[in-house]
C-alpha cells in the first residue's frame, strides 16, 4: 500500500469512527430502549400507541428501501444522499424538540401525533442515509478490513454513547430539569450532535460505483427482479429469513423499560442509569466481538447475537422480581446484543454481496425484513391483551430458533465452499 493509499484509509477510518462516535452520542439523547420509550410514555399510557411508533421509527425506511436503492443504484456517488440523509434526521430531532417544549405538558396528544411525522422523517432519513453509508464503506474498504473498523468504530461508539448516558443521568436526575425541559434539551443536543458527526465525511474522496447495463429500469421493472435475486442466491434468501426471526429481538427491546415502568414505582430516576449500563455493556462486549471478528466471520456473531437475545426476556421475568438496580443487568444484556448486531449483520450482508449489485441487495434486505415492521405493533398489542411474560417466553424461543439457523446456515456455507474447492481441483 502507498503513501497516498495510506493516507486515505486513516481518513476513511477517521470519518466513519468520528460519526460513529458523535452519532452514538446523539442517538443516546433519543435511545430507542429507554429514553423514546420512556418520552412515549409521558405523553400517553397507550401501549398499542406507543407499539406503531416503534414500527415506524424501525420499519419506515426498510419500507421504502426499495425505492431509495433503485434510485441509488443509478449513481455512482453516494456520499451526497449520506448527508443529506443526516441532515434529514438532525432536522426532525429539533423537530421533536419543538413538539414536546410547546405540547408535552398541556397538550400531550399534540405532541404525540406530531412525533408520528418527526419519527417518520427520521426514520426515512435514515434508511436513505443508511444505504449510501454501506454502499460507500463497501467501495472504500475491502473486504478484510470492514469488520475490525465496525469494531474499532463500535468500541468508540461506546465511548460517546457512555458520555450520552452520563448527561442522560444528569438530566432526568431528581431535582434538575423536569418534564418538559429534560426531554427538550436532551432532544436538542441530538440536532446539534448529528450536524456534528457528518464532518468527517467530507474529506473522503468515494470512488464511482460500477455501473450496471439495466441502471435505468423501471421501478416497476426493478421491484419485479426482486424474486428472480432471491431465487439464484440462496445465501441472501436464508440471510433474509434470519434477520427476519432475529427481528423479535429488537421487537422487545423498548419493551423491557415499559416493563420497568409497570414493575417498579421508581423507575423513572433510573433511566439515565439503565442507559449507561446498557452502554457499559456495549463498550465490554466492543473488545468481545472485536476478537471474535478477527477469528471468525461476520455470521459467527450473528449466531452468538441470536443465543444472547433469547437469554434476555427470561432473564427480564426473574430480574423484574427484585429490585429496579439488579433490574439494570437487563440492559447490560441488550448492550452485549446491540453492539453484536452492528458488528454482526451489516457487514455479513456485505460479505455475501456480490460488489456490483451491493445497493440493491441492502434495499431488497431493509423491504423484506417485514417483521420489524409488524412485530412492535404486534408486541403492544399482545403484551395488553396477555401481559409480559407470556410473550417474552415466545420470543424467548423464536430466537433460540434463529440461533439454530444460523448455525445451520454456517454449515451450509461451509459444504459449498468444500464443494467449489473440489470443483476447482
Amino acid at each position: 500500500m502507498g503513501k497516498s493509499s495510506n493516507i486515505q484509509y486513516r481518513t476513511i477510518c477517521f470519518a466513519y469512527v468520528w460519526h460513529g462516535f458523535f452519532l452514538a452520542m446523539t442517538l443516546s439523547m433519543l435511545d430507542l430502549n429507554t429514553v423514546f420509550p420512556a418520552l412515549v410514555t409521558e405523553l400517553t399510557d397507550s401501549k398499542i400507541l406507543f407499539g406503531f411508533l416503534y414500527a415506524i421509527m424501525l420499519g419506515a425506511p426498510l419500507v421504502f428501501n426499495l425505492v431509495f436503492s433503485h434510485y441509488l443504484k443509478s449513481q455512482k456517488y453516494k456520499k451526497k444522499f449520506l448527508l443529506l440523509g443526516i441532515y434529514m434526521r438532525s432536522a426532525a430531532f429539533l423537530g421533536m424538540a419543538i413538539s414536546t417544549w410547546f405540547f408535552g405538558r398541556n397538550n400531550p396528544k399534540i405532541a404525540v401525533y406530531s412525533f408520528f411525522i418527526w419519527v417518520f422523517l427520521f426514520s426515512i432519513s435514515a434508511g436513505f442515509a443508511g444505504i449510501a453509508y454501506a454502499d460507500v464503506i463497501g467501495k472504500t474498504l475491502p473486504r478484510q478490513r470492514r469488520a475490525k473498523l465496525y469494531a474499532v468504530k463500535q468500541f468508540f461508539a461506546s465511548m460517546a454513547a457512555f458520555a450520552g448516558g452520563i448527561i442522560i443521568n444528569g438530566l432526568f436526575k431528581p431535582g434538575n430539569l423536569s418534564f418538559p425541559g429534560n426531554y427538550t434539551l436532551s432532544l436538542m443536543i441530538g440536532f446539534a450532535g448529528l450536524a456534528i458527526a457528518s464532518l468527517g465525511f467530507f474529506r473522503v474522496q468515494e470512488p464511482a460505483s460500477p455501473m450496471l447495463e439495466n441502471q435505468q429500469q423501471s421501478l416497476i421493472s426493478y421491484i419485479r427482479n426482486v424474486p428472480d435475486i432471491l431465487k439464484k442466491d440462496q445465501q441472501f434468501r436464508r440471510f433474509i429469513l434470519l434477520e427476519n426471526l432475529a427481528s423479535f429481538g429488537i421487537m422487545m427491546m423498548p419493551f423491557y423499560m415499559i416493563y420497568a415502568s409497570d414493575t417498579f414505582q421508581s423507575s423513572q430516576t433510573y433511566l439515565g442509569r439503565y442507559l449507561m449500563i446498557q452502554v457499559a455493556g456495549t463498550v465490554l462486549s466492543s473488545f468481545i466481538w472485536g476478537l471474535v471478528s478477527s477469528r471468525k466471520e461476520a455470521r459467527v456473531i450473528v449466531r452468538f447475537c441470536m443465543y444472547l437475545e433469547a437469554v434476555i426476556p427470561v432473564a427480564a421475568i426473574f430480574l423484574a422480581r427484585t429490585n429496579p438496580m439488579l433490574y439494570g443487568m437487563v440492559f447490560l444484556l441488550m448492550g452485549f446484543a446491540i453492539s453484536g448486531r452492528r458488528i454482526g449483520f451489516e457487514p455479513y450482508l456485505l460479505d455475501i454481496a456480490p460488489e456490483d449489485r451491493r445497493t440493491e441487495y441492502l434495499g431488497i434486505r431493509g423491504t423484506l425484513n417485514v417483521f420489524t415492521v409488524i412485530l412492535p405493533i404486534a408486541g403492544g398489542f399482545f403484551i395488553s391483551q396477555f401481559g409480559y411474560k407470556l410473550i417474552f417466553i415466545i420470543v424467548s424461543a423464536v430466537l433460540v430458533l434463529s440461533g439454530y439457523l444460523a448455525k445451520k446456515q454456517a454449515y451450509a456455507n461451509i459444504e459449498k465452499k468444500e464443494t467449489s474447492q473440489h470443483e476447482n481441483t
